[in-house]
């Protein structure tokens, strides 16, 4: 475990944190190699930029030089020939969040920001003003902040900004990602059942940030949405200072004289009043948790304002991808209910008086599945039109645990919205611009590429194609 590391092999490169990684590596001169099953640009060009070697697909023949360390990703299980080599092999190997930990964050100020809804935006705000502060922190992002123009950057400051994900860190730990991150301040924004592939319930996610709370040092600080029942067995139980932010009387940091307007939202915390670039209140709580976090770094509230003020959001989040025949074409990264209904909220602000359209692939491992049957209905109801797209890998789940479409389609229909289940991009773009008409907003959700929909959906708009697929 104490023998030096001057070689390196990344088995799954092609991941943004992973390439990340390994460019960062390589930049203080460790020789380092990769391997994916596929590799296109961006990452391609990325990596080929920094003159890293990476071999596809995968082979037991890339690891033959025998490299010190072997960084195994999330998506490899056993049976990837280069797992099983590491293991024949007895090779030394870990996990990301390991490296992370022992290579980036070790000896640094850690920010870990958590939740179930809302991590991405609150880290990348966070990361953005301590970034506008001049304090040049390292981040780790499940997004693009537009303001830094990358999701991860490693850098010599004390500082280091991570979102922390509750997902499990690897076929051979199954501890969630976040335990890794040596947390001296954490930020927890909302907690719900999600990840129902790997979690069996809502109290063994409260185990897994339970388990992250213990973490925290005596001179840490828990920040924690005390508006959120879910949280407070959690606080109950934690060793560490722990203080709450919110919208109710009770917490320790209270947001009053909230106004949401179409293009901004701004509420009062103490003294000073707050505006932020972003609609809806679910980001007013998201702005808390980063004055928080920022007022313990000692940045002080006007730096903290100016930051929010040059702040530009993130790719995926309520992203305008364009205009089309009048008809406003927006990408967001939602895909559970919760999320789903506050971004259809903070849309019908954005764009009151427009009609709204939720176009919905039920692609991650909780969505396909049948414990949000009902959520997810409420959910899209708040549209004005709902199209949901073919499940993905249903075939791949026993029968009992499927959503349902067709349910779905019909409980949505039952509140008086029309909805339609269609089986592809193609299908849902003609069904869209049969119907749109100008002043539409058309809102794609999805944690994926959907086939280039919402390209699909502009082109097709503008009249620049006849119909998809011909």
């Amino acid at each position: 475990m104490l023998s030096p590391v001057r070689s390196v092999h990344f088995v799954g490169i092609a991941g943004t944190a992973m390439a990340s990684a390994a460019a960062a590596m390589h930049q203080r001169g460790f020789a380092i190699t990769g391997s994916d099953h596929n590799i296109y640009p961006p990452m391609s060009d990325f990596l080929a930029s920094r003159g890293i070697p990476v071999h596809a697909p995968y082979h037991a023949d890339n690891l033959r030089h025998r490299p010190d360390l072997v960084v195994i990703g999330n998506a490899i299980s056993r049976g990837n020939p280069e797992a099983e080599a590491v293991l024949d092999g007895k090779l030394r190997y870990c996990s990301l969040p390991e490296l992370l930990k022992e290579f980036f964050i070790r000896g640094r100020r850690s920010l870990v920001v958590t939740g179930t809804h809302g991590k991405t935006t609150t880290t990348s705000l966070l990361a953005w003003t301590l970034e506008h502060a001049r304090l040049n922190p390292s981040f780790l992002i499940g997004g693009i902040p537009r303001n830094l123009h990358q999701g991860a950057r490693f850098t010599d400051s004390p500082w280091f900004v991570i979102e922390g994900d509750e997902y499990d860190t690897a076929f051979f730990d199954k501890r969630s990602k976040f335990v890794h991150y040596l947390p001296e301040v954490v930020v927890m924004n909302n907690l719900e059942f999600d990840h129902a592939d790997i979690f069996p319930s809502l109290p063994d996610i409260q185990l897994a940030f339970q388990r992250l709370a213990v973490l925290v040092p005596r001179n840490g600080l828990l920040l924690a949405n005390g508006d959120d029942p879910n949280l407070q067995p959690i606080l109950a139980k934690a060793p560490c200072p722990v203080r709450t932010f919110g919208l109710g009387p009770s917490n320790d940091l209270r947001a009053v004289d909230i106004d949401l307007a179409p293009g901004h939202s701004a509420f009062t915390l103490g003294p000073t009043r707050f505006q932020i670039p972003l609609v809806g209140e679910f980001n007013v709580r998201n702005a808390l948790a980063v004055v928080a976090a920022a007022r313990n770094a000692g940045i002080p509230d006007d730096a903290i304002q100016a930051a929010f003020d040059s702040f530009l959001g993130i790719a995926r989040r309520m992203d305008i991808r364009g205009e089309s025949g009048g008809v406003t074409v927006v990408d967001d990264f939602a895909h559970h209910p919760t999320a789903l209904r506050e971004t259809l909220r903070a849309l019908r602000v954005r764009f009151a008086g427009r009609r709204l359209w939720a176009i919905f692939e039920p692609r991650s491992n909780t969505t396909r599945r049948n414990v949000f049957q009902a959520d997810l209905a409420g959910a899209l109801a708040l549209a004005d039109h709902v199209v949901v797209s073919k499940v993905a890998r249903l075939e791949l789940l026993q029968p009992g645990e499927r959503l349902d479409p067709e349910r779905l389609i019909r409980d949505i229909q039952s509140a008086n919205v029309p909805a339609a289940y269609l089986p592809d991009a193609p299908a849902i773009v003609e069904h869209v611009a049969a119907q749109a008409r100008p002043g539409d907003v058309a809102c794609v959700f999805s944690n994926g590429g959907f086939d280039n929909i919402h390209d699909r959906l502009l082109r097709r708009l503008a009249g620049a194609i006849p119909s998809e697929g011909r």
